[in-house]
């Protein structure tokens, strides 16, 4: 019997955090901490000639000063950054695989920059004080001189021969030139089709802006050789692999707390400088140490995202069926090669829900004098997305085709399951016609004509996009679940995830308290702490209930088994005949029964469920936006934005939808706001604040129309797919697929992100000036 999973049963988390009551880690405070302020680089490239730190110790409160030479005087190592991921399907590969004689380049970073600084912010020196005034009057006090050098924020100007080199073991910038799929089928697609279709497409590079800056205490117990990290994160057990790798000590002396988090949307997975630094300090210096970030600091040094180009051609026959795809995609690495992730991603998704019968791709990782790049909510996936759901309009209207209808023609069908895409993505469980229909519904798709017609009428140009998507999530490879039944009448569950905003209190809650039969509010979750957490993936790629609520599920059958066998022998009865109903154990047929929690009482009842591998699924939707542009100002209103999501079985559709919601907002500011943009030549980011980093606000999102197409996943033991990304991914291409469709009437087919206001007004003032 369900009595919670499939309700939208409302959040127990929320009292405690809209009540103050959070954890965050800048709440916890260490005995005797002191506090540490970095000195970063004001330039994106330049050489080193000096560090004169002799004047800062001697102020108030200062207890030290530390710079690279330390770190390397003390034999450490750089972070040992993951950059390659698994490959999707087989854990003992990686997703890019060299061909002869090329490489893909991993190399760890170095906390502090040492010869050299690569970007604006990078770590110079640390600086410790007794309280954070006292460090910030010290880093002043610093002084570092720098010989300027030519900087490149740009793909692909970095592959250009002229271009400056940023690290002298990898040749022209490039971490690594990889192709996929078959180039000798597509040409030949492309040679005999009707229509190509040829665009370059600039993914605009944005800032992470979690709601809560990072913050990091390091504190080391000399007695034991324990190394501890508090620092909010998406998973403490990579964290904890990671710190001990540059640390250069067995991962039993470190441990690592994350304790509530807000924000993660994927930057939080890796470890920082910023983590590593202060658990060194507070080796070297006996005491604790804590560094918590500034708004501006975080957007010099926390991860960032998107940022690259795609050039692509899609070929289509007369009636209007497409027939090849060629990609050319350059991806910003940033100035240190720390993920790959959104590349891996972007591969794996590049030919989305379409019928693609031969398809090629060129991929280059690229180094710049920017901040290294990492995921971000879609990772890798809205970019592709928005390549051939941009594609697709243009083909539509030089075809004289209906937009909707293109894409009628090319989805992959139910009837084609289980389908292998061009780049070796199996779908099997998946409705991608169901979803767009019902998204064509819900947005009143066919009354759009009446409305444009009514915009017009007051002075407005209105536009109407269509995008569909697919996820294909991957996440960690290994997860843990341990689930404990106490007597006192309540249910713990362990589990490796680690919630940065997404309810795992409410719908672990959920799936534990129905597989057991006892109340929601016996359930309580225990993550974030490697002394009890001692293994599990952490919190990305709609993960965490796709895997570890599926090994709750395994758990609670082992509890079950382990309850009747007690059961049988505290009722004098066979096992065989001890039965299991909404946590009663019963012998069939008789009154004679005992509840789960006198069970427990009794006998230990503890189970543990591990997981090494995959379980693929393949979550997706569609989206229509709506929008109304004013002609003189170039502002641009969503009036409506509807979505029809399939993330399989839904645990709590409240939580799913603002999942939803969120992603959606994100994906707008990512089209029509944000852009952390780098001046040429210098590398001076042009965006240090809110001040001048636009983000989407209530007042500029319509109400959501939220449609859930369910399409259990077949291999899922509770048939979940995610539903962390997928309002994220087809944003984008929706919001400009509107946007220029708007623009449509004057010509405009296509305009680059962010579309700010000014810059659809001069688009249109430059049409006008063309004659158009």
């Amino acid at each position: 019997m369900t009595r919670y999973v499939g309700r939208s049963v409302p959040r127990v988390e929320d009292e405690r955090l809209l009540t103050g009551r959070g954890r965050y880690t800048d709440d916890i405070a260490s005995p005797g901490e002191a506090r540490c302020v970095f000195v970063r680089s004001p330039h994106a490239h330049a050489r080193i000639a000096r560090i004169d730190a002799a004047a800062a110790p001697r102020l108030p409160g200062v207890v030290a000063v530390l710079t690279g030479s330390d770190y390397a005087a003390d034999g450490l190592a750089g972070i040992p950054h993951l950059a390659n991921p698994h490959h999707t399907h087989d854990v003992d590969k990686r997703a890019f695989v060299a061909a002869p004689g090329a490489r893909v380049v991993e190399q760890p970073q170095w906390p502090f920059a040492l010869e050299r600084a690569r970007h604006v912010g990078e770590i110079v020196a640390a600086v410790v004080a007794e309280n954070a005034a006292a460090a910030r009057d010290a880093a002043e006090a610093v002084e570092v001189s720098y010989e300027a050098l030519p900087a490149v924020v740009q793909v692909p100007d970095a592959l250009e021969p002229e271009a400056p080199l940023l690290w002298p073991d990898i040749p022209d910038n490039l971490c690594f030139e990889l192709h996929f799929g078959d180039a000798e089928r597509t040409d030949a697609a492309l040679a005999q089709a009707a229509l190509v279709v040829r665009r370059e497409f600039a993914h605009n590079r944005i800032a992470n802006c979690q709601m809560e800056p990072r913050a990091a205490l390091g504190v080391y117990d000399a007695a034991s050789g324990l190394h501890t990290l508090v620092s909010g994160s998406q998973g403490v057990s990579f964290q904890r692999m990671m710190l001990a790798g540059a640390l250069k000590v067995a991962p039993e002396r470190v441990r690592v707390v994350s304790p509530d988090v807000g924000g993660g949307f994927g930057a939080r997975t890796s470890l920082y400088p910023e983590q590593l630094l202060v658990v060194w300090a507070a080796r070297r210096l006996g005491r604790p140490v804590k560094w918590t970030s500034e708004r501006s600091e975080a957007f010099v040094s926390d991860l960032q995202a998107r940022d690259g180009v795609t050039r692509c051609a899609l070929a289509l026959d007369r009636d209007g069926r497409i027939l090849g795809y060629d990609v050319e995609h350059f991806g910003n690495v940033g100035a240190h090669p720390v993920y790959y992730v959104p590349m891996a991603n972007a591969m794996r998704i590049l030919t989305t829900v379409y019928h693609v019968p031969a398809a090629h791709l060129l991929m280059r990782g690229v180094l710049t004098n920017t901040l290294p790049t990492g995921p971000y909510r879609g990772a890798g996936r809205p970019e592709m997305t928005h390549a051939v759901e941009r594609l697709l309009d243009m083909a539509a209207r030089r075809l004289g085709i209906e937009r909707d209808e293109l894409r009628r023609r090319n989805l992959v069908r139910r009837d084609m399951l289980p389908y292998t895409s061009a780049m070796g993505l199996v779908y099997e469980s998946t409705d991608f016609a169901g979803c767009m229909e019902r998204a064509l519904q819900l947005a009143d798709w066919r009354g759009f004509p009446a409305r444009r017609e009514e915009a017009r009428q007051r002075g407005r140009l209105a536009g109407i996009g269509l995008a569909n998507h697919v996820e294909a999530p991957v996440g960690a490879p290994a997860e843990r679940a341990v689930v404990s039944v106490r007597g006192e009448g309540s249910v713990e569950a362990i589990l490796g995830t680690q919630s940065t905003g997404q309810g795992h209190e409410t719908t672990f809650a959920q799936v534990l308290a129905d597989a057991l039969g006892v109340p929601l509010e016996a359930v309580r979750l225990r993550t974030g702490d490697t002394d009890f957490v001692k293994l599990g993936g952490g919190t990305h790629s709609d993960r965490s209930m796709r895997i570890a609520g599926a090994l709750l599920g395994r758990a609670s059958e082992q509890i079950i088994e382990k309850a009747k066998a007690a059961a049988a022998e505290l009722l004098e009865a066979s096992a065989r005949d001890v039965v299991f109903e909404e946590g009663t154990l019963r012998v069939a047929g008789t009154d004679r029964a005992l509840g789960l929690f006198e069970v427990a009482r009794r006998t230990e009842l503890t189970a543990t469920s591990d997981f090494f591998g995959r379980m693929p699924a393949h979550p997706g939707g569609a989206v229509v936006c709506e929008l109304e542009v004013d002609p003189e100002t170039g502002a641009i209103a969503l009036t409506r934005y509807s979505a029809a999501e399939d993330v399989g079985r839904p645990i709590n559709p409240m939580i799913v939808e603002g999942q939803v919601h969120g992603g959606i907002a994100q994906g707008v500011g990512q089209a029509l706001f944000e852009s952390v943009a780098y001046e040429q030549g210098t590398g001076q980011p042009r965006a240090g604040s809110f001040m001048d980093y636009a983000l989407p606000r209530a007042g500029d999102l319509p109400s959501f129309r939220v449609a859930h197409v369910e399409e259990p996943e077949s291999g899922n033991p509770l048939r979940v797919k995610g539903a962390g990304e997928g309002g994220a991914i087809p944003a984008t291409a929706a919001v400009l697929n509107a946007l220029c469709d708007a623009l449509s009437e004057i010509g405009i087919e296509d305009i680059p992100m962010p579309a700010t206001p000014g810059a659809v007004w001069q688009a249109m003032r430059s049409r006008k000036r063309e004659g158009g």
